[in-house]
């Protein structure tokens, strides 16, 4: 039961949402390619770790997304790989890994994320991706949520982007640990899910 309300504090706390807004407004789509990474943790992003990218990261990034350019199915499976390693420096940097559907008991503690949280970082790794020129079939959208507690379904957040063809897809790293591949599904499904935590 824990878990499924680990994003409550979305609903009883109009601080968090506020407080983790700025971020989606700051990610904006730009060419210039970031040189650090930032990445939120301890719910709403009330507390963040930054730290270089170094060329190592650079060309670990670059390999994995070489590996997807085929087509964009296979940029997809490469994405989630991409974020994984993400979320593997993030932790490292962070100093402890986060637990998967982190339950809202562990709000604020050292390196849980609730979505607002996930969201943020997904976006944060696939706007650099984008800006480096590296997705080749898809572009990045603003975050996005479902649920409304009235539906069986409490608020969760995702990060979005489009394919070629004009489709959305949801790419939600919330459901696994930190450094775990994040669900890549077509958006338009991703908002039927949900109902009583499903995934």
């Amino acid at each position: 039961m824990k878990k499924l309300i680990a994003c409550i504090p979305l609903l009883f706390s109009g601080l968090a949402v506020a407080g983790c807004a700025p971020d989606f407004k700051e990610q904006q789509v730009s060419t210039v390619v970031p040189v650090k990474f930032v990445s939120c943790y301890g719910y709403g992003c009330r507390t963040r770790v930054t730290y270089p990218i170094t060329q190592n990261m650079a060309d670990r990034f670059a390999a994995i997304m070489k590996e997807g350019a085929s087509s964009a199915e296979a940029e997809r499976a490469a994405l989630r790989r991409a974020v994984a390693y993400y979320e593997e420096l993030s932790t490292a940097r962070i100093g402890a890994v986060d637990e998967p559907k982190s339950p809202i008991a562990h709000s604020g503690k050292q390196g849980q994320m609730d979505c607002i949280d996930e969201s943020t970082n997904t976006k944060h790794v696939m706007l650099y991706l984008q800006a480096r020129g590296l997705l080749g079939y898809h572009s990045v959208q603003p975050n996005t949520s479902r649920g409304l507690l009235i539906d069986g379904r409490y608020p969760h957040w995702t990060a979005v982007i489009k394919d070629t063809s004009g489709k959305n897809w949801a790419v939600d790293s919330w459901y696994e640990a930190g450094g775990g591949p994040p669900d890549i599904v077509p958006l338009d499904y991703w908002r039927t899910r949900g109902v009583m935590g499903e995934r």
